[in-house]
């Protein structure tokens, strides 16, 4: 039975800490509802369990079926059964889908899949989530809308049938038919191979179609509060201004970008 378990994880970026002791225990079947501000650490954690090399793990643990994932290379931690569907999804030029996927899948296999075979399950797997018959053979993500960005992310979790996945907000770009799509993909996985789930979204739909079993909210670094739907009902209904008052934590607000204004840098270059 594959089980994720986070222990008093503490992470820094660019020296600056951003998860301040996060605990979080992901099990087989289960789907679990990652929610809180921006700014205040979701995407964080996610990446850190995936190993991102800018996020610094100063402190904790991370175990996948006893395993020490921090001890893993990124690829190792993919191997093990580790997946990220990402918010910003890479282009990559002159890397075809097909021949992306087919690599990541024989890195898991002691002899790699034959290629009819592999063939034959990315049509399936491309027809079953509506995309274009081409796109084995279009470059990842190259020239994809927003929301093509994403299925593709839902085309490569089908193909690779990781144990666990996280999802960072996969819904975003998505129409309202595309969502009820991938969220139909997700439940066949979870039933079939009974895959864990941690999804990040801020879109109450969403989650109403995943239906999850558990519902955290990360606020400043830290789950403050953890519970089931009526979590996620509260929060649409009222947002995290409760959750401020009644856990007595301070809600991190994303530090707006100053835009330069046109006259401003046309007031700039006077002189020289």
């Amino acid at each position: 039975m594959s089980c994720l378990k986070i222990d008093d994880l503490h992470v820094d970026v660019d020296g600056k800490q951003i998860l301040k002791g996060v605990n979080l225990e992901i099990h087989e079947h289960e789907t679990h509802a990652l929610m809180g501000p921006n700014g205040n650490g979701k995407s964080t954690l996610l990446a850190a369990i995936m190993g991102n090399p800018k996020y610094h793990v100063t402190r904790g643990s991370i175990t996948l079926d006893g395993q020490d994932v921090l001890a893993m290379e990124v690829d190792e931690r993919s191997k093990a059964g580790l997946f990220l569907g990402m918010q910003y999804p890479s282009e990559v030029s002159g890397v075809t889908n097909s021949d992306f996927l087919r690599a990541a899948m024989n890195a898991r296999r002691e002899r790699p899949i034959p290629l009819f075979t592999f063939i034959r399950e990315m049509e399936k797997t491309v027809k079953e989530m509506e995309m274009k018959p081409d796109l084995a053979h279009r470059f990842l993500n190259e020239g994809f809308s927003g929301g093509e960005k994403k299925r593709n992310e839902i085309v490569q979790m089908k193909m690779l049938k990781p144990s666990i996945a996280m999802l960072d907000e996969i819904d975003s770009g998505l129409d309202v038919d595309a969502l009820k799509l991938v969220a139909k993909m997700i439940h066949e996985m979870q039933i079939e191979q009974g895959m864990g789930l941690v999804v990040v979204s801020h879109y109450a739909r969403f989650l109403d179609l995943l239906k999850p079993t558990h519902a955290h909210v990360l606020v400043d670094g830290a789950i403050v509060v953890s519970g089931g739907s009526e979590l996620i009902e509260k929060i649409d209904q009222e947002g995290y201004d409760w959750i401020e008052k009644e856990y007595h934590v301070q809600v991190v607000k994303e530090e707006k970008k100053k835009v330069a204004l046109l006259q401003q840098c046309a007031a700039g270059t006077k002189g020289v």
